[in-house]
């Protein structure tokens, strides 16, 4: 599949702007292939510089303000040279994404609201001729797939995927923004928290999980929120149990909230685990009922010669 941007010509120097991808579907880490196209019109043409850069739209830290268009990451892919009047220039390239690039794809399907796009900028003095943005699809990291899956065999329900153009307090981060999927909270979880949003953060080695929980009372206007940090590595994900590393994470977080409101009587610790992916338990055989000993009555079983009423 081959996605093409394509600049009409510039009014002043005739100049226009192709640009293709090989493939637009990628991932955080990869290089992404392509190729820019530039043709000159009736004059030369002095380039300055051809830059690639990845846009997106992202809400500001300011919940009252609009979304904005961002580029939160560029590469230069030719320098200076002079374009000759109705000549061409290929200009082959491998745009190398960023680890913390935001995923657009998540379960081969597209998340409603986020698009990202690669823009072509090509400098000519005084002015900027920038071609058509390229659709770019970003599907999660092979771990960041483990843990969302793992979420969602828990019982939590996505609700919102969005971008917020800013940096997170104490987290080492490369890019300017961050991403951050909203989900409904599972039943055997819910009660300590009422909102759940999740925060990935990864880099060549690893992958930091962000838990930010919130307990809400609207009519009482109460609000409690916390947030979980957890590290996991790339190395040996498909051998992990992900069910239960995501079932302690949360657990550990919701019960770190709990505390933390302890002054609160709507607050409680998480005592049991909510590990779905254990085979289901051996039957009770006959006199082991609920209250019940070998060979007693329990609940629902009968003693000796009885019959159970």
């Amino acid at each position: 599949m081959r996605l093409t941007g394509v600049s009409p010509g510039s009014g002043w120097t005739g100049l226009s702007v192709r640009t293709a991808l090989a493939n637009p579907s990628t991932r955080p880490g990869l290089r992404l292939p392509g190729r820019v196209t530039v043709v000159a019109g009736p004059t030369d043409v002095p380039v300055l510089h051809v830059r690639l850069g990845l846009v997106t739209t992202a809400e500001p830290d300011d919940p009252e303000a609009p979304r904005r268009l961002v580029q939160f990451h560029q590469a230069t892919v030719a320098d200076g040279f002079v374009l000759r009047a109705g000549r061409g220039r290929s200009i082959p390239f491998e745009f190398a994404l960023p680890w913390e690039t935001p995923a657009t794809v998540l379960g081969g399907v597209p998340l409603l609201g986020l698009r990202m796009g690669l823009r072509t900028e090509v400098a000519v003095e005084p002015r900027l001729d920038q071609g058509a943005m390229v659709p770019v699809f970003v599907h999660p990291l092979p771990t960041q797939g483990h843990v969302l899956a793992a979420l969602d065999t828990l019982g939590f329900r996505m609700r919102q995927a969005g971008l917020v153009d800013g940096r997170l307090p104490g987290v080492a981060q490369t890019l300017p923004l961050h991403q951050r999927l909203g989900y409904w909270v599972a039943p055997l979880y819910a009660g300590p928290i009422t909102e759940l949003e999740l925060i990935f953060i990864a880099d060549p080695a690893g992958l930091e999980a962000i838990l930010w929980m919130d307990r809400r009372l609207a009519l009482a206007g109460i609000t409690h929120q916390s947030i979980s940090r957890f590290r996991v590595w790339h190395a040996g994900a498909d051998r992990r149990d992900w069910i239960a590393t995501v079932d302690a994470w949360l657990r550990t977080a919701i019960n770190r909230h709990a505390a933390a409101a302890a002054h609160a009587d709507w607050s409680a610790t998480i005592s049991e685990s909510a590990h779905v992916s254990r085979p289901p338990d051996e039957p009770i055989h006959p006199g082991f009922g609920l209250g019940g000993t070998a060979g007693g009555a329990g609940i629902g079983g009968g003693s000796g010669g009885g019959d159970g009423t």
